[in-house]
């Protein structure tokens, strides 16, 4: 599965050694063919909506919307990116998620009829008070939740996502005659069969408590993706038929069809994307391995935040053949001022030694499944510039991102005349 020396596929070692040499390291790439395959799988669904917060950079998005994808978005800075991307308001192109909106979101879905997935009684008050009629999803808090991490799991009593009571936003929804056309749950990122049934039933059941003549609903995300070699891929056949049973039962009540809309975000992106990174320094503790390399958590945010694996591949500097039986208990570190700045680390933050092959300065780490709340956690911590992305499209690489400049990050601040 993270073979690099299959030539068959876009990110192998001759791939990523030519980018290397044209746009040098750290250095995101993508595989478009990825993408496109992924998007097929989801093809039962009535409508797939990306979760762009997964991955926004424009020209996936471009990339993405001529196979009729649709977007979420759930910033004022993402509804600007799909538009930019040619995604519209119409049809529902463009869907706006939130539990809170601000002065701004709000003038902009309203001058612009952007559908609003509503995940708060604040919101619905807000809304109804500028635009009356608008057209609304309502995000319902299921009552549980589950995921990858205690940090992805968006619903239960410790979620701060959807509406608790759905019963309360009925009369606020009548008040000012919005239009509601959807229900959309949410359970959490990287969700099993087990809790996919909960909140299959969930949904059927608060549909025909709430008994309101809706037009979709949304099974959400969270569609797991494989990080380990063992790792079972996710039944698609098996997550489709479960929805559309629920989704028969309503249409059954209602009488009449009903949209199922699927809002991935990793499952379409994750495997098509990796992080190529620089070996710059080994050290040894009385126990310990350490290899440090150019990019820290500033660049890739999960194994910090949520403990999360990405599997590592070495790409020698001197075309060496990786002698596979000189395994190390190897760990793999950043170059941020951060204790915590470690790739390989579980979700309490303890060391995580990897059993990798001998590695000289000089060689390049490749961590796999980086498509995926990758470059959008990125940040500029110990002003780090961000570091350029390159989309494999049609097979062929073209720059989607330009390497930023330390200039260009300190510009934001020296343009303003300083006072003393």
């Amino acid at each position: 599965m993270f073979n690099l020396n299959n030539k068959n596929k876009i990110l192998n070692t001759e791939n990523i050694l030519s980018i290397i040499n044209q746009y040098n390291t750290p250095i995101w790439i993508y595989d478009g063919n990825i993408i496109q395959d992924k998007i097929n799988i989801l093809k039962k669904f009535d409508i797939i909506r990306f979760a762009q917060k997964a991955c926004s950079n424009i020209h996936i998005l471009r990339f993405i919307k001529q196979f009729n994808v649709k977007i979420d978005a759930v910033s004022l800075g993402e509804i600007e990116r799909a538009l930019i991307a040619g995604f519209t308001p119409k049809n529902d192109e463009i869907i706006f998620t939130s539990d809170i909106i601000d002065t701004q979101t709000l003038k902009k879905v309203i001058d612009l009829n952007i559908t609003v997935n509503v995940g708060s009684l604040t919101m619905l008050e807000q809304i109804g008070k500028i635009s009356p009629k608008h057209r609304i999803w309502m995000r319902i808090n299921p009552k549980f939740g589950h995921g990858h991490s205690k940090k992805t799991n968006t619903g239960g009593e410790n979620s701060k996502h959807g509406i608790w009571n759905p019963h309360l936003a009925l009369p606020i929804i009548k008040k000012y005659q919005l239009n509601l056309v959807g229900l959309h749950m949410h359970i959490g990122s990287g969700v099993n069969y087990q809790h996919l049934k909960k909140v299959c039933n969930s949904m059927l059941n608060q549909t025909i408590i709430l008994n309101q003549d809706i037009q979709s609903i949304s099974a959400g995300g969270g569609l797991p993706i494989p990080y380990q070699e063992n790792d079972i891929p996710i039944d698609i056949n098996n997550y489709f038929n479960l929805w559309n049973h629920t989704k028969q039962k309503i249409e059954k009540h209602f009488r009449h069809p009903i949209n199922l809309e699927i809002e991935p975000g990793r499952f379409l992106v994750g495997e098509s994307g990796i992080l190529v990174a620089k070996v710059y320094a080994k050290k040894k503790t009385k126990n310990k391995k350490f290899v440090l390399v150019e990019s820290g958590f500033n660049d890739l945010m999960r194994p910090v935040m949520y403990g999360s694996y990405h599997h590592i591949s070495i790409i020698p500097k001197d075309n060496r053949i990786i002698n596979k039986e000189k395994i190390q208990k190897t760990i793999i570190g950043g170059p941020l001022c951060e204790s915590g700045d470690i790739f390989t680390q579980n979700e309490k933050g303890e060391l995580q030694e990897r059993d990798l092959p001998k590695i000289k300065i000089g060689d390049y780490i490749v961590f796999h499944n980086t498509g995926a709340y990758g470059a959008t956690m990125s940040s500029n911590y110990n002003t780090k510039p961000f570091i350029p992305e390159v989309l494999f499209e049609n097979g062929k690489p073209r720059i989607i991102k330009k390497r930023q400049t330390i200039e260009e990050l300190i510009k934001l601040e020296t343009d303003i005349p300083f006072q003393y």
